[in-house]
């Protein structure tokens, strides 16, 4: 039979078990079916790991600037993008009314 393994989450939810102080840690033990000693090395690997919650690497930190200097440059795109298309759209039109109807077949351009 092999060892029974346990989800971070379910971890997690004891180890806050335990920081609460509502039960001993004896009676968490029987009552999850654990050993009084996992849930210490639980307890101890959640304090240990806590303040990483809340702490950045310098790798992310760069990571994350890159990503929003690439949000801030598709959306610049973007907005050219649809600048162009309303500005095309418009001599389209603009030509049509000066060329007349069949200015396509005429100028080679195709209306969309």
């Amino acid at each position: 039979m092999g060892r029974r393994q346990f989800t971070p989450e379910f971890k997690t939810k004891i180890a806050l078990e335990i920081l609460s102080e509502e039960k001993q840690l004896g009676e968490l033990a029987a009552e999850h079916g654990l050993s009084p000693n996992q849930l210490r090395n639980w307890k101890k690997d959640f304090l240990v790991n806590a303040p990483k919650v809340f702490s950045e690497s310098k790798q992310e930190k760069d990571l994350n600037a890159k990503e929003r200097a690439m949000d801030e440059d598709r959306n610049e795109l973007m907005a050219k993008v649809g600048q162009l298309t309303i500005e095309n759209d418009w001599l389209k039109k603009k030509y049509g009314e000066v060329f007349g109807t069949h200015w396509e077949t005429k100028s080679g351009f195709k209306k969309r």
